[in-house]
């Protein structure tokens, strides 16, 4: 748990840094839902490319090489590592050339958003400059230099937002705030901080050259692989991590591709772009913030599991999955339930100058429970083994969703979309769920799994909704929502330990929670005797 502390810190810091320049974007004259939807329809193209050329490249790289250094085949793991350079380098040299030199099709054929073509070429070269930074990343980790990655990470998105906001105010009062290019500044931001990354990824990697060649030259257990056993051994395990990912962008490359498309020629083209800008801009940014706070489970999940199984310890592989889901829901309910009561205040909040679209946030809210929890169960299952499981139930939710879009759209427009995604990401959790079940025969309580968590998560709810109401006249509108979701949070805590959610067991599993259990059972004590 301390370590799931730790990754989960340092995703709400790149979530939140994130969140800066998104915030900086919408409420920026002149960019607004216009622009969001310029921006985002671009954006989730080349999400579409990054995913092919360098999603589960870390993890594969990672797995080779930190099993070649574990035996003293340091030689065999520098192999590893060039071999995957120059192939992964080639691979995003293509899907770059493929962005740049096919941007106007893109922007008018497939997005029909003719603005967005600047856009496109501006992030063309990001492709291949992660498809490289991806290759460091997982030597290093595979030499247990994760923080590296880490560090990387965050002076990316940091500079991100810095370049985002100094670039597009640039750009801004050049051109009188023209939407299509501040968009188009806003995604040479992206690309800026992407190499500014991988810059810092080469000069480690230049300022350990020498130590690492040492010990390639002292490598004492070298065993020549084939330059295609190696490639065969890295797509094994990049490739189903890749499928799963590319069909989780498919999900949000459809609404790009269908939303406008269909919806034009209902409500007309201009709006239809704004009811994507604001779905894809501001909707769908808000709903991924408390992946972030669950992405840590999904993560540390894969080595403890596949190390308990390895040791043939079932039982503590299934108290693992078990406590991990349960705090999964225990993140996922009340977050669901909250931004679906408070969306009208919440994009008040934070788009002053660009906050319709709560009708959509009320609706789209309740996608939250169900993708945390395809986090989690797929992390158990890649520690399980069981790889395949996620790609198959992301294929089948992709399916679900394309033909939903285009039958729910037409019909009642932009919620026909949202719709289609919730019933998308429901099908996706089935499909994980009853696979995780039937491969450790798991047995999930309906009462400390879903009722005690739902009747913690609607009286928060109900307290901070009240308290809102009482203090709507006594603290400022910009403090109010704040001070009534923490008081909220304050209520939730307290409710998981009356209503006995979490065992001793689980509650030791937490950081401090002996102290804290202590404390609990003190209390009572003292109550007690008083009474």
């Amino acid at each position: 748990m301390e370590g799931v502390i730790v990754l989960m810190f340092s995703q709400v810091i790149i979530k939140i840094v994130g969140l800066i320049y998104k915030l900086y974007l919408t409420n920026k004259e002149g960019f607004g839902d216009k622009g969001n939807a310029i921006y985002s329809g671009a954006f989730q193209i080349y999400a579409l490319f990054l995913t092919i050329s360098s999603i589960g490249v870390p993890n594969a790289i990672s797995k080779l090489v930190s099993s070649k250094v574990a035996i003293g085949d340091n030689k065999g793991a520098y192999r590893i590592f060039k071999i995957a350079f120059a192939m992964f380098g080639l691979l995003g040299f293509i899907g770059s050339s493929i962005l740049f030199l096919g941007a106007n099709y893109i922007a008018n054929i497939y997005l029909q958003i003719p603005e967005a073509e600047i856009t496109i070429l501006a992030l063309a070269p990001s492709v291949f400059l992660v498809s490289i930074a991806s290759v460091l990343r997982g030597y290093f980790n595979g030499r247990e230099n994760i923080s590296v990655t880490a560090n990387s990470q965050s002076l990316e998105q940091i500079f991100k937002t810095i370049f985002t906001v100094f670039i597009v105010n640039q750009i801004a009062t050049i051109s009188s705030n023209n939407t299509e290019l501040m968009a188009g500044a806003a995604t040479l931001a992206t690309t800026l901080a992407t190499l500014i990354s991988l810059i810092y990824l080469y000069k480690y990697f230049i300022k350990r050259k020498k130590e690492v060649w040492k010990e390639v030259i002292l490598s004492t257990k070298y065993k020549k692989d084939s330059i295609m056993k190696i490639i065969k051994n890295i797509l094994a395990v990049s490739i189903p991590i890749a499928l799963c990912a590319l069909f989780s962008v498919i999900s949000k490359t459809i609404d790009a591709i269908t939303v406008v498309r269909i919806l034009k020629n209902c409500i007309g083209e201009q709006e239809a772009t704004l009811q994507y800008g604001i779905l894809s801009g501001k909707v769908d940014t808000l709903i991924t913030l408390p992946f972030s706070f669950n992405i840590a489970f999904a993560t540390a999940l894969v080595p403890t599991i596949s190390a308990a199984i390895a040791k043939k310890e079932i039982h503590i592989a299934k108290r693992r999955i078990e406590f991990s889901v349960l705090v999964t829901i225990l993140i996922g309910l009340p977050c669901t339930i909250c931004m679906s009561l408070f969306s009208n205040q919440i994009l008040n909040l934070l788009f002053p100058n660009a906050s319709s679209g709560g009708e959509m946030l009320e609706v789209a809210s309740w996608t939250i429970i169900f993708v945390v929890l395809i986090q989690t169960i797929n992390g158990a299952l890649q520690g399980l083994g069981k790889v395949n499981v996620p790609v198959i139930a992301f294929a089948f939710g992709a399916i679900i969703k394309l033909i939903l879009n285009i039958v729910l759209i037409a019909k009642i427009g932009i919620k026909g979309a949202i719709l289609s995604s919730i019933l998308s990401h429901m099908t996706s959790f089935i499909i994980c769920f009853i696979s995780l079940k039937n491969n450790l025969e798991i047995s999930f309580k309906i009462n400390k799994f879903l009722i005690k968590p739902l009747i913690a998560s609607i009286i928060m709810a109900i307290c901070s909704y009240v308290i809102y109401i009482k203090l709507y006249l006594v603290i400022p509108q910009r403090f109010l929502l704040i001070v009534s979701l923490l008081i909220g949070i304050i209520i939730y805590i307290i409710l998981i330990f009356i209503l006995k959610i979490l065992s001793q067991e689980e509650i030791f599993m937490i950081p401090y929670g002996q102290r804290v259990y202590k404390k609990i059972k003190t209390t009572k004590y003292k109550t007690s005797k008083t009474q």
